[in-house]
């Protein structure tokens, strides 16, 4: 994936905690972030707690800038037979209390993550995974149910957790007596809403942190984040909104950096239930059908979205039309699958062949605190789809709330129509993307784990299941392109873009933008 400043190249991509500045030049670094941690536990996936959590508790394989995995706290690794992978342990490594690393706690924090229960885990990344077990004091054995080719993807994502300190702990623990990472930052404090404090661990076995203690505060409005950072309040705000860019970059003492990133923005349409009562006339009756059960529909409901101009326009340069699941740069993107073009013409046309000429009304509900321009970008899909006559009642949440709504109704499923979310594979891979999105939903099985619209094709499914243990890398890009392709035929999501993750950074600082958007305080560097 190409890094990018907003507007000129930036250097080669670095691994995170490998390369570091003199400790001697160590000082305080002020973080504002849009997103707030709301869970310390590591065991939880969403992305805004990782942001935070991965600096104290390291992967046994960390990720590199385009997320693929790279030697972390293990430093070999192999397959040993379809269902068998060996990792070889690195030597004298410690959790921040001096305890060191050991096979044990590498098994507990799997088993940990396979039994958590709440939503936004990584449980689905380790349902095949059957034991772990040591074999003398350095060497992990992993075996599967069925061939996981690419595990170590998976095994990249989530941190490794002391045994010892977490056995029983709950969920508060983690703010304290079970907060032991191995990894270049130690936990020391968090204020709920406001930020978290980390001080550097000086026992990291990696050359030393450069950063002494960082400061993550969590601002959530834009434009008071880019205020604070031109103030000299900050050193790095991320999620600088399209609106705001020129400001940073005409900043006497500040500049941008950016990159294409995972996350894509993408709709959901709900098609699972033969009547919807969030889809009515003009005089609020629903109908006797559910319009987005019928393929039709939902294509041209993609085809009223002109994604170009949300993409230039709504967010001024700072997104990318999408059409597939996965970025450009990133695992198994299809460069022979374009976005679906914008013909309003067509959409109308498709919209009367499937029996709605006059169209008809519904709600779409979208987050406002979550992504850089979201409820801006929310209007102007409403305003696109009524222009083809697809009435639309906009509705912006917190995202906590539009997490809630997804699952709300009294079925179990959405409580709206439509609505847009963001999804970035936690692993880079689009196997997990299409697992999670377009697989029929089954909780048992960790499948279709964000598949809320009901769609269903057992052609995608076995594609997928087949694809995740296919050992030929060759034949793996041939299943995943098909299934990508049917899926996106089916409109089972409707992308609409990837995001740019943009950066600002006083003069003096530097960095690798990372396609996950992580502000990882060991990646900020001094510019020389």
């Amino acid at each position: 994936m190409k890094a990018t400043s907003f507007r000129a190249a930036v250097g080669a991509a670095a691994i995170f905690a490998v390369v570091h500045a003199d400790p001697a030049a160590a000082q305080a670094l002020r973080i504002g972030v849009r997103a707030a941690l709301d869970v310390a536990d590591p065991a939880s996936s969403y992305s805004p707690n990782r942001n935070i959590t991965l600096q104290i508790y390291e992967p046994l394989l960390l990720q590199d800038a385009t997320l693929k995995p790279v030697a972390g706290l293990a430093t070999a690794w192999r397959m040993r037979g379809p269902n068998t992978w060996e990792f070889t342990l690195r030597e004298g490594v410690t959790f921040h209390d001096g305890t060191p690393l050991t096979a044990e706690d590498v098994a507990h924090t799997i088993a940990r993550n396979q039994a958590t229960e709440t939503p936004l885990t990584y449980k689905s990344d380790l349902r095949e995974v059957v034991s772990v077990e040591a074999e003398g004091s350095r060497t992990i054995i992993i075996r599967t149910r069925t061939p996981q080719p690419q595990l170590t993807f998976s095994l990249a994502t989530f941190g490794i957790v002391s045994a010892r300190a977490t056995r029983d702990a709950k969920p508060e623990d983690f703010r304290g007596k079970a907060a032991l990472g191995t990894g270049p930052y130690r936990w020391d404090q968090w204020t709920p809403g406001q930020g978290v404090t980390l001080t550097r661990n000086p026992n990291y076995w990696g050359n030393q942190p450069h950063w002494e203690k960082v400061d993550f505060r969590f601002v959530p409005s834009d434009s008071a984040r880019v205020a604070s950072l031109l103030a000299g309040d900050l050193d790095v705000i991320d999620a600088v909104p399209p609106g705001l860019t020129t400001r940073v970059e005409k900043g006497g003492n500040t500049h941008l950096m950016s990159t294409t990133a995972i996350m894509m923005i993408y709709l959901q349409l709900e098609m699972g239930r033969e009547q919807s009562p969030f889809v009515t006339d003009e005089t609020g009756k629903p109908l006797p059908r559910n319009p987005f059960r019928d393929l039709r529909v939902r294509q041209a409901f993609s085809q009223a979205i002109n994604r170009g101009a949300i993409a230039e326009r709504a967010m001024e340069g700072a997104a990318e039309p999408a059409g597939q699941f996965m970025a450009p740069g990133l695992d198994n993107h299809d460069p022979g699958l374009k976005p679906v073009p914008y013909d309003a013409a067509r959409s109308r046309a498709l919209l009367a062949e499937a029996g709605y000429p006059k169209g008809f009304h519904m709600t779409l509900a979208c987050s406002n605190d979550r992504y850089p321009g979201d409820a801006k970008v929310c209007q102007t899909l409403g305003q696109m789809l009524g222009a083809v006559g697809i009435q639309t009642r906009v509705e912006t949440v917190p995202i906590s709330i539009l997490f809630r709504r997804r699952s709300a109704a009294p079925d179990g499923g959405p409580d709206v129509a439509a609505f847009m979310a963001g999804y970035g594979s936690p692993n880079g891979l689009a196997t997990s993307a299409l697992s999670s999105l377009a697989q029929t939903m089954d909780r048992d099985r960790g499948r279709g784990g964000n598949n809320y619209t009901g769609y269903s094709n057992p052609d995608v499914d076995r594609m997928v299941s087949e694809a995740e243990a296919e050992p030929d890398d060759a034949r793996r890009v041939e299943l995943v392109r098909q299934a990508t392709r049917q899926a996106i035929g089916d409109s089972a999501i409707v992308p609409v873009y990837f995001t740019k993750a943009i950066w600002g950074l006083r003069r003096d600082l530097t960095m690798t933008p990372r396609a996950d958007a992580f502000t990882f305080a060991d990646n900020i560097r001094p510019a020389r």
